[in-house]
């Protein structure tokens, strides 16, 4: 009898690549149709081809729900692969742009700039992203000062957060109007975006997206050590910058539209690699779609599970990220999750 050999992801990383991309649309899709309003597939496609734009159907679509699909898209693949790139150039499985600080480096600039120049709203991915690299720069610090050690990464990460954290509370009370919808941006959520808003922060993303892949080769060799990486001539420390500078422009320019959004730079990463193993190519790719699709999924279930109520889409990300954070915590031993 012939047997047929087994497929196998890890030997066909384009397929499921497809595969991520094709869901990803659906859910984009059904993120335009579904809602408050529920509109057919063909109010949607005509108003996407500029067909009876004055009817209302058509103005749900582009001022509303077009922004709020692409905004979590951006989000999505932009935190995925920003704690992809965090978690291999720190060589740490539990890192992730919400736990060593990035994002809440972020938010604290974001804030701060708001409140003092309030009519430079232009430039907040600038400010996010220097403030998430001012967030990663500390937490690096503080861990190599306290050992350099997994845990005290985490550690320093939690701390910094907090103290980031409690910065932007400060300036939200003493100035109120510093930060519109504080509990969207603290919680993380995708209401009221538009293009204006979205445009520059989709420039800095689509930049740091083609420097990550551009840099996989190196990513690949510093996945092996440092040691290894310094005896194949690799300069590790200009490539942990360059890295860590991409993944905070990610990390930075998604806080500026989305706020604080949690888990989607842990959870995804850690999902891709177990699916497609280590090579860093594939793995990012799958990781910007797969980061895509989880953030639209769970702005979508934001929308229609408490209709016509709707909740920020931090929460439902945080109900299905904080188990699974406990799940890899328990699944550690000896400084390393093990499959």
């Amino acid at each position: 009898m012939k047997t047929w050999p087994a497929f196998s992801i890890r030997k066909h990383p384009a397929a499921f690549c497809l595969l991520l991309a094709l869901l990803t649309a659906a859910a984009a899709l059904a993120g335009l149709c579904i809602g408050a309003v529920n509109l057919p597939l063909s109010a949607v496609w005509s108003a996407l081809l500029g067909r009876d734009t004055g009817s209302t159907a058509a103005r749900i679509v582009l001022l509303t729900r077009v922004p709020r699909v692409c905004g979590g898209l951006l989000a999505g693949s932009a935190l995925a692969v920003s704690g992809t790139l965090i978690q291999t150039v720190l060589n740490n499985p539990l890192a992730s742009p919400h736990i060593i600080g990035v994002n809440a480096g972020a938010g604290f600039l974001t804030a701060l700039s708001t409140a003092l120049i309030p009519a430079a709203a232009w430039s907040a991915p600038l400010v996010a992203f220097l403030g998430a690299f001012l967030g990663v720069g500390l937490v690096l610090a503080l861990s190599e000062r306290a050992g350099a050690s997994r845990m005290s990464l985490i550690l320093a990460g939690v701390a910094i957060s907090n103290i980031f954290t409690a910065g932007i509370d400060a300036i939200v009370t003493l100035s109120p109007d510093a930060l519109n919808g504080y509990s969207d941006f603290r919680i993380g959520g995708l209401s009221g975006l538009t293009a204006a808003r979205l445009f520059p922060a989709g420039v800095v993303i689509a930049a740091a997206l083609l420097l990550a892949l551009a840099m996989a080769g190196q990513l690949d060799i510093l996945a092996l050590g440092q040691d290894t990486a310094q005896s194949v001539g690799l300069p590790v420390k200009r490539a942990r910058l360059r890295l860590l500078l991409a993944a905070a422009a990610l990390a930075g320019a998604t806080v500026s539209f989305a706020g604080l959004l949690s888990f989607v730079g842990l959870l995804v990463p850690q999902m891709m690699r177990r699916i497609l193993g280590g090579d860093s190519r594939p793995l990012l790719a799958a990781s910007a779609l797969g980061g895509a699709l989880l953030l639209t999924l769970c702005d979508l279930l934001a929308r229609t599970l408490f209709n016509p109520y709707e909740v920020p889409v931090g929460i439902v990300l945080s109900f299905v990220g904080g188990p699974f954070f406990l799940w890899l915590l328990f699944r550690q031993r000896g400084g390393r999750i093990h499959d």
